[in-house]
């Protein structure tokens, strides 16, 4: 059974996309595999230094994760900052990562970019801290999306270079978890790109219908197709991309019909689109709810999380001192 590590950023709610994205295929695989979740609230310091409400943020993340089926019996969900020994880690890695690569990193150079009044020391060593997360467990596969590769080479490398600097065979080279086929990329009601909080074109698992409904009749179209078959233009494809995801076949199937026979009526598209969308997250709404008000239970489920990751972690952190030298005199 591999180990399996993944991040959660605690940016708050979900939408589909993050659904249908990856937590679906966590959901599958935590049954396959030793598994651990984390909140990533370091990591959110490095753009949010002064986060408005971090610990409800990571609170509601955990909420939604336990509402869209992780199971804390079965894999470890934890929280990133109840685990000092990834910081410790993450120290002890600093001190063999090069100015130069750290540098040379993409993301590091398009955040600098966005935030000119926030280029913080946590920011250019981002992959330090993230390659601390996977190796602290030792992990073989790490789920990651096509922004956080170079990352995940970087953490390789850190890998490598502990082994070759201790002369020791001890960090794994974690690889990509690949969800092959299954991975959806859900697009945004705007007519471009992929849903996101921050772009506003998201439908998130918390949403009323009402919520839902207004949102959906908002969403891009344009006049309708004036030739059969005629090829779609991307907002109407991203429509189709979200009914695939949560309507029947038979449904997809004849708004399909309708558009190449240029007989679509957008209006009645949203609407029964909009209705899909309610079906289906209406469950997680639910869940959301009711583990919003049991507190004793978050409590539990957060202090057990702790205990088997730093169990993980302290393991590792005795090993690693002991490699470089810190022992007791």
């Amino acid at each position: 059974m591999e180990i399996v590590l993944s991040g959660i950023r605690s940016t708050g709610n979900l939408h589909l996309g993050n659904y249908f994205g990856a937590l679906k295929n966590f959901v599958e695989m935590q049954h396959e595999n030793k598994c651990y979740f984390f909140i990533a609230d370091y990591h959110s310091l490095t753009t949010h230094p002064t986060p408005h409400d971090l610990h409800g943020s990571v609170k509601q993340v955990f909420i939604e994760y336990l509402a869209c089926g992780l199971d804390p019996d079965v894999a470890t969900l934890y929280r990133q900052s109840d685990v000092p020994e990834t910081a410790e880690l993450y120290l002890l890695l600093n001190m063999n990562a090069y100015l130069g690569e750290l540098e040379r990193c993409t993301s590091f150079k398009e955040k600098i970019k966005q935030q000119q009044n926030n280029i913080n020391a946590g920011l250019l060593t981002y992959p330090v801290l993230m390659a601390a997360d996977i190796l602290i467990h030792k992990s073989h596969k790490v789920p990651v999306g096509k922004d956080q590769e170079q990352h995940l080479e970087m953490t390789r490398n850190f890998a490598n270079r502990f082994n070759r600097l201790y002369k020791v065979d001890y960090f794994p080279e974690p690889a990509a978890y690949n969800f092959g086929k299954d991975l959806v990329k859900i697009p945004g009601l705007d007519g471009t790109g992929k849903m996101g909080k921050t772009e506003g074109n998201g439908i998130f698992l918390i949403d009323s219908a009402e919520d839902i409904r207004k949102k959906v009749m908002r969403a891009v179209t344009d006049s309708g197709p004036v030739h059969p078959n005629q090829e779609m233009p991307e907002a109407i494809t991203n429509l189709f991309t979200i009914m695939n995801a949560v309507s029947s076949a038979d449904t997809v199937q004849f708004f399909l019909d309708k558009y190449n026979q240029c007989e679509i009526r957008y209006g009645d598209m949203k609407k029964q689109l909009a209705e899909d969308i309610i079906e289906f997250t209406s469950p997680f709404r639910e869940k959301i709810l009711d583990l919003s008000k049991n507190d004793a239970y978050l409590r539990k489920v957060v202090n057990e999380g702790a205990q088997k990751a730093r169990e993980s972690a302290a393991k590792t952190i005795k090993e690693v001192r002991e490699i470089i030298g810190f022992k007791n005199l």
